[in-house]
């Protein structure tokens, strides 16, 4: 049987033992980083993601002083790139009339910003396509009665890619009409589309994002129509 020498009120241990205080300090341990995910930003798809970004942005003309944010728009941009990347955005689901809703395009922007300068302001930004006739309009329109629009010719380059040349320019008011001479030509390519919206980006580097207008736009040559009614005619009747 064990005894002790001492009693077991005065017991001290015979193993060496040393005061806590004693011990050697160490350096706190550091744990790699972890990234930040947000819960908020993983629970919408990365289309919705895109257009919260650009819903305050006065279809560009705020991102134009806030690399921060274009930077962010383009990410986004490049990722639902990935996702359209291997779909067909040149066929039959390409033609319709689009609305801009956001871009980058410096000429676009500046005369949205600038057409009170004219006494004017800017409408709706559109573009419409007709694949089928191998037909694009760009149009810029100044309600109630005035239009600005680029006709171009287009011919299909691969499943993403449109090649477009310019053929004539028309600056119309109420009563007035001045026809500009064709002034280039390019390509844009529709890096992700579905039935609401398309992202594309051109050969100058520039981004577009455009939803499906709910109404038709056309040019009949004389006149622009929209639904079948006479552009004037509707937009007088809207004021």
């Amino acid at each position: 049987m064990a005894t002790f020498s001492q009693s077991p009120a005065n017991f001290q241990p015979s193993l060496p033992f040393k005061h806590p205080n004693s011990l050697p300090r160490h350096k706190s341990l550091k744990f790699p980083l972890v990234p930040h995910f947000s819960l908020s930003s993983q629970s919408v798809s990365p289309k919705t993601h895109l257009l919260n970004l650009i819903s305050d942005q006065e279809r560009g003309l705020k991102t134009q002083k806030n690399p921060k944010i274009r930077t962010q728009i383009v990410e986004a941009i490049e990722v639902l790139a990935v996702i359209g990347r291997d779909s067909v955005t040149t066929d039959s689901s390409l033609s319709g009339t689009w609305r801009m809703m956001w871009t980058t395009e410096k000429e676009q922007l500046f005369i949205i910003q600038n057409a009170y300068l004219f006494g004017t302001k800017v409408g709706d930004v559109l573009q419409a396509i007709d694949v089928d006739n191998f037909v694009l309009n760009n149009v810029i329109t100044f309600p109630p009665s005035g239009v600005f629009f680029v006709r171009s010719n287009i011919d299909i380059a691969s499943k993403q890619r449109v090649n477009f040349r310019f053929t004539s320019a028309v600056l119309r008011g109420k009563d007035w009409e001045v026809t500009l001479p064709p002034f280039g030509q390019g390509w844009f390519e529709s890096v992700y589309l579905d039935d609401d919206i398309r992202v594309a980006k051109d050969i100058r580097g520039d981004y577009l994002i455009v939803d499906r207008a709910p109404y038709e736009w056309k040019d009949d040559g004389d006149s622009l129509e929209i639904n079948g009614q006479d552009y004037e005619s509707l937009t007088d009747r809207r004021r």
